[in-house]
């Protein structure tokens, strides 16, 4: 029976045979590759080695930071010549130079052979030295001409010049070199050295 409605013609495209081959269908994916078993139990041992080389270097830094600083031990006779370098720059002021040099080579005394030294008055001093072997007959002697002479700057107003004054550094700077411990041998211990052959003090 005839008709006047328009006919909806789809043309398939050329060298096509199926028109479903437009639709959504892919191709075939590759294998998928199971995972092997040896290769999980080395990522696994990598994990704990690194771990525990982290642990490790962890405990390391930790142990070096809180290591206490080796204290630096520096020798009576070394700081002795320092604290009487530096009482040079007093030499304008004959008590403070004269204060200053007498305790130190009170403080060395005592830290060398154990005198109590700053504690006592010159008299109180003198008399504990006396009985002691440590220094000779004549350095004994020249200390106590050194102390004296101090006290005299320090309590009787005595106001000596520079010369005088560089003389008392002098003694005492000749007593500590005399009295320092003497450089051990190669291979031998550490001796306690009482000193040198004694030097004339002023």
């Amino acid at each position: 029976m005839p008709t006047n409605a328009a006919a909806l013609i789809v043309t398939p495209p050329a060298g096509s045979t199926n028109h479903l081959d437009q639709l959504d269908i892919r191709g075939i994916r590759p294998p998928v590759p199971l995972p092997n078993g040896w290769a999980w139990l080395g990522w696994s041992l990598a994990v704990v080695a690194l771990a525990g080389l982290g642990w490790w270097a962890w405990r390391r830094w930790r142990a070096r930071a809180t290591a206490p600083v080796p204290e630096v031990v520096i020798p009576p006779h070394i700081r002795a010549r320092e604290r009487l370098r530096a009482a040079l720059a007093l030499l304008a002021d004959p008590e403070r130079f004269c204060v200053e040099v007498s305790n130190t080579l009170r403080v060395y005394l005592e830290e060398r052979f154990e005198f109590h030294a700053p504690e006592r008055t010159t008299e109180e001093f003198l008399e504990e030295l006396q009985g002691s072997p440590v220094l000779s007959l004549k350095q004994k002697r020249s200390l106590a001409d050194f102390l004296l002479r101090c006290d005299l700057v320090k309590f009787a107003r005595y106001q000596p010049g520079e010369p005088e004054l560089r003389e008392l550094y002098d003694a005492a700077v000749n007593l500590v070199e005399e009295t320092e411990p003497s450089p051990a041998p190669a291979g031998a211990p550490p001796a306690a050295a009482v000193g040198a052959a004694p030097a004339s003090l002023p």
